[in-house]
């Protein structure tokens, strides 16, 4: 079943220097259970478009479909009752934190501003989420900056779980954490997700965890879509010259296997009243004069597999 469903969603800021395009005409949809990646560099807009999503920022353009319901453009009331659906992790665990509450009174917040339980229906629901995410109840008194960095993120699982929401955007989720920690958040992300039947957007930079939570991948450039496609398929047959280079850099735990990475090599295009034509030319090591004129639309060229590429075929022969 489709849960979520998004339509050329544009975000765009202004600027002293012109027109940002943060988002720009992102189209894809995500079933019932599952999690869609993306990935990309730090400024292709992924943040921005959970937000959007979210509606923590207002869009541009384009529309956003919840179950088949446009809630685009949805007044204060319902907005509300979508809020009970749809949360949000964010990505550092500790400037996400109010410094002055302590763990219960952050978990217990969405529940005391909702006033649909009592006093002691909400302590209980705070244990069972403390249970839930894996803080001990010895945690419940303390404040943010007393504990790690796991157990803060933690926290942040727990609030966003709290109201029982149906839709979560992981924004970057584990990136502030320390490797051996980030396992355990991803485990518990996964257990989460099949317990509860949750539906994720997994925010992240780094392709080794998306491959490892993610079904389906959009890789972000620049504001855009370049390529969309289930994960395995994404990895076993990248076909954009840009997914290639990012899954190049991947390391490998094997020192006595050289790895063929492709540098990418030119300056970045402007991400403010961009030019027409292909974002990504004047770093592609296929691109062509006609790249730098012609924008490459997102067309499916294998069943699910779609790619923002003038020469998409001629590049994968």
């Amino acid at each position: 079943m489709k849960l979520l469903e998004v339509k050329n969603l544009k975000k765009y800021f202004n600027t002293s220097s012109g027109m940002l395009h943060a988002v720009d005409n992102v189209s894809f949809t995500i079933d019932e259970g599952k999690t869609l990646g993306v990935v990309g560099e730090s400024g292709c807009g992924k943040s921005t478009l959970g937000r959007v999503i979210l509606h923590l920022l207002d869009n541009t353009d384009g529309n956003i479909f919840y179950k088949g319901e446009d809630i685009t453009n949805v007044g204060k009331k319902r907005l509300k009752e979508l809020q009970r659906d749809m949360q949000i992790i964010f990505q550092d665990p500790f400037s996400s934190l109010n410094p002055r509450m302590t763990v219960s009174q952050t978990i217990a917040e969405p529940l005391i501003i909702r006033k649909e339980l009592n006093r002691k229906e909400i302590d209980n629901k705070v244990k069972e989420m403390m249970d839930v995410v894996g803080l001990s109840k010895r945690f419940e008194n303390s404040y943010p900056h007393e504990l790690d960095g796991g157990r803060r993120q933690r926290i942040g699982i727990a609030r966003s779980l709290v109201l029982n929401p149906k839709f979560i955007v992981c924004d970057e989720p584990v990136s502030a954490l320390d490797v051996s920690i980030q396992a355990q958040i991803i485990n518990l992300l996964l257990d989460l997700q099949k317990n509860m039947k949750l539906t994720y957007v997994f925010i992240t930079h780094d392709l080794s965890v998306v491959k490892y939570v993610s079904h389906n991948i959009c890789v972000m450039y620049l504001g855009q879509v370049v390529e969309q496609s289930p994960a395995k398929e994404l990895f076993n047959a990248p076909m954009h010259p840009y997914t290639k280079a990012l899954l190049s850099a991947i390391p490998i735990a094997d020192i006595k296997y050289k790895k063929n990475r492709i540098l990418l090599k030119g300056e970045l295009s402007s991400p403010i009243n961009p030019k027409p034509g292909c974002r990504f030319a004047k770093r592609c090591n296929y691109a062509v004069d006609e790249c730098h004129c012609k924008e490459p639309k997102l067309q499916e060229i294998e069943p699910n597999h779609f790619v923002a590429c003038n020469f998409v075929k001629e590049i994968n022969k």
